[in-house]
């Protein structure tokens, strides 16, 4: 491996922090033991640059792991060399409980199937996440012939252990200290190395899943649904990196151990852990009745009721999960949470406690290319700063930069800024260095969409109280308002603000007294040949009528609109789509025309843009009698722009001054005029 400009900057700025993950590889799958537990050692001994000492270190590293784990099969050979040498030391998970016929802790060290191991009270209390969980930890274990022989002894104890966590304090000062020497865009990627995904295999949107991903770590009380396609990593981050993650397989969950154990008041998971991940949450089931109930509390307000008085817990709540069709379907046959739990997926209250929706499947199929052979901090030192992270907040310092758009409730905020802070934290860790504009609106931009993804699900399952959903904001006093979507929504039956390739536009049709108005998209291919046809089966007749008064236009008027060129000597394949109930295509000839015109010009028709009008054979403008509702219709679907004749500016003074505010309202008074207000700059 070539060292590149990230890892020179990361060997300067975090020297004795940083490992090169490719390490990991040669134990990854040896020993049964988590890759933090394996980054623990390697950070101890293979934390530097000198490949000389790399080398001795992992002489060292896979010495202990080979000493200390124990293998399938080799529980009974280490009992003996514990009971020969009085003492050994191992790697493995440890867990305890009380046990109240004897008034004493016992432990469970699984590798070892063992579970009445003798455990000192000191020891429980100085850890005491050992009681729900457990954690892994180096322990010295010990055995006593004497207890042995005794009538039911426990031979084995615990005569000591150390978590595999770090304990520094001023691990914060060293983090503070080696961003400053990162560009932003260099951060970004060493934190994805730190991971151990390697960025330049990843296009942005899987870095910002990635970065999503993070943010339960270092923002209290974050709640995270990822739902997506098998195989692309989801609960990596929660099972590899950081012991102050626990996850909770098959979703199987009681409520005595997430919250609050009635009979011996022991605290549960929430409280004890970072983040909960419940992984394959369509599994999800508690023990009893009300156990998503009080999850749903929990969620929404950081406190659960169990006995006399609330508990107040800071982990968060992470559900993973996978679609079994891809997510274009899902959202056809269902909605974006339809593979929850049945108590969970069409309730709006629990989606309302969701923060973000994490689109899993803007994140690839995990493959050996996919992870880094560079540097990156070492999994105890960076979970470490994240856990101490979770205590500050970037909120202040930005919030009076941004201006948020009417359609977030004070939920939607909430969460939105809960993501904006978590992301900012992210990124630029130390509170008292700048937030640039260009991090900002990048960590706005996602935090929207990502509460967006949840807003979307609600009004899909019918609330009409859900119904806005144009989240946008505005940063700074002199900002413009951005409107944020969801691409996956947008790809489908909403306008973007792309420009559209040479012969496709988007329609609203003028409507009547008994048709109703919808969202259309006209799509028109050109070839060699002569003349206009249909794609559709059957055709739509007043469709049929408005592709025959464009194109009859076309032919009359060419000169004024195509100048030289010749529609006749073209053959032209005109596809109609429709994205609402509305279905005739009727008085659609201006969009027709505009179509017909971007095709022969080779001329892209302007992004965010919704044409209407309805031809005559002539070339004038027949009257459009319901622009209001059209206007709405336009800002529901997204348009930025809406042309239309002049004869509808009367109407549109009725139009509210919120609407007002939202749409750029063009007007057209012949094809001409129209033909230049369509097409990109340049025609």
């Amino acid at each position: 491996m070539e060292l590149d400009n990230i890892d020179r900057v990361a060997a300067s700025a975090f020297e004795g922090y940083i490992v090169r993950k490719d390490l990991l590889e040669q134990f990854r799958k040896t020993y049964p033991v988590p890759t933090y537990v394996i980054e623990f050692l390697l950070g101890r001994y293979c934390a530097t640059t000198d490949e000389e000492e790399i080398q001795e270190g992992l002489e060292i590293v896979k010495r202990q792991l080979s000493d200390r784990t124990v293998r399938p099969g080799e529980e009974e050979y280490f009992k003996s060399k514990a009971r020969e040498n009085g003492t050994i030391k191992l790697i493995d998970i440890i867990t305890a409980r009380l046990d109240t016929a004897t008034d004493s802790y016992m432990a469970t060290l699984p590798s070892l199937q063992l579970n009445k191991v003798r455990i000192p009270e000191q020891l429980v209390n100085e850890n005491d996440r050992i009681l729900t969980g457990g954690f892994y930890a180096e322990i010295e274990l010990e055995y006593d012939a004497a207890i042995a022989q005794e009538n039911g002894g426990r031979p084995f104890g615990v005569r000591s252990l150390r978590p595999i966590q770090l304990s520094q304090r001023n691990v914060l000062d060293v983090l503070y200290q080696g961003r400053e020497q990162f560009t932003l865009e260099e951060w970004k990627n060493f934190l994805i190395r730190s991971v151990g995904m390697e960025p330049s295999a990843l296009s942005e949107k899987a870095k910002n899943v990635l970065f999503v991903r993070m943010i339960p770590y270092v923002e209290r009380n974050y709640n995270l649904v990822e739902l997506g396609p098998r195989g692309t990593g989801k609960s990596h981050l929660y099972q590899q990196i950081s012991p102050y993650a626990h996850l909770v397989s098959g979703g199987k969950a009681t409520v005595a151990k997430m919250f609050v154990n009635m009979g011996s008041g022991e605290r549960g998971l929430v409280c004890k852990y970072d983040v909960v991940c419940f992984d394959e949450v369509s599994g999800i089931s508690f023990d009893q009745k009300d156990g998503i109930n009080i999850m749903k509390g929990y969620m929404e307000s950081g406190e659960f009721s169990r006995g006399k008085e609330p508990i107040r817990a800071d982990g968060g709540v992470v559900m993973v999960g996978n679609f079994d069709v891809d997510v274009e379907h899902q959202q056809r046959v269902s909605h974006l949470f339809g593979p929850m739990p049945k108590e969970m997926r069409d309730d709006t209250a629990f989606m309302d406690r969701i923060h973000a929706f994490v689109p899993g499947w803007d994140f690839p199929k995990l493959n050996k290319t996919f992870f880094t052979e560079h540097f990156g901090l070492v999994s105890d030192f960076l979970s470490e700063c994240w856990t101490r992270m979770r205590s500050t907040s970037r909120l202040t310092q930005v919030l009076p930069r941004i201006d948020y758009g009417g359609a977030l409730s004070g939920r939607d905020t909430t969460a939105v800024n809960k993501t904006l802070n978590g992301l900012l934290k992210l990124m630029q860790p130390n509170p008292d260095a700048p937030i640039s504009d260009e991090l900002l609106e990048w960590a706005v931009k996602i935090a929207l969409e990502y509460r967006r993804r949840v807003k979307e699900q609600q009004k899909r399952v019918g609330s009409a109280e859900f119904r806005n959903t144009h989240f946008s904001y505005r940063i700074g006093d002199e900002g413009v308002e951005t409107f944020v979507t969801t691409p996956e929504i947008h790809s489908e039956n909403t306008i973007s603000e792309d420009p559209l390739p040479p012969g496709q536009i988007w329609a609203i049709n003028a409507g009547g007294q008994e048709e109703s108005i919808g969202l259309y998209k006209v799509e028109i291919n050109m070839g060699p040949g002569s003349g206009v046809k249909i794609l559709n089966r059957p055709v739509p007749p007043p469709f049929q009528e408005s592709v025959r008064y464009a194109e009859q236009n076309l032919y009359s008027k060419s000169k004024l609109l195509v100048g030289d060129r010749d529609p006749r000597s073209h053959d032209f394949s005109v596809q109609l789509r429709a994205f609402d109930s509305s279905k005739s295509g009727n008085g659609m000839g201006m969009a027709v025309l505009m179509a017909l015109c971007s095709a022969m010009l080779e001329k892209n028709t302007k992004g965010g843009l919704v044409v209407v009008g309805s031809l005559n054979l002539g070339g004038s403008l027949d009257m459009i009698y319901n622009a209001v509702n059209i206007a709405e219709l336009a800002v529901e679907k997204g348009a930025s722009t809406l042309l239309i004749p002049l004869n509808a500016r009367k109407q549109l003074n009725d139009l509210s001054d919120d609407m007002i505010t939202k749409i750029n309202i063009q007007y057209y008074t012949d094809l001409r005029d129209c033909l230049v207000k369509t097409l990109m700059e340049g025609y």
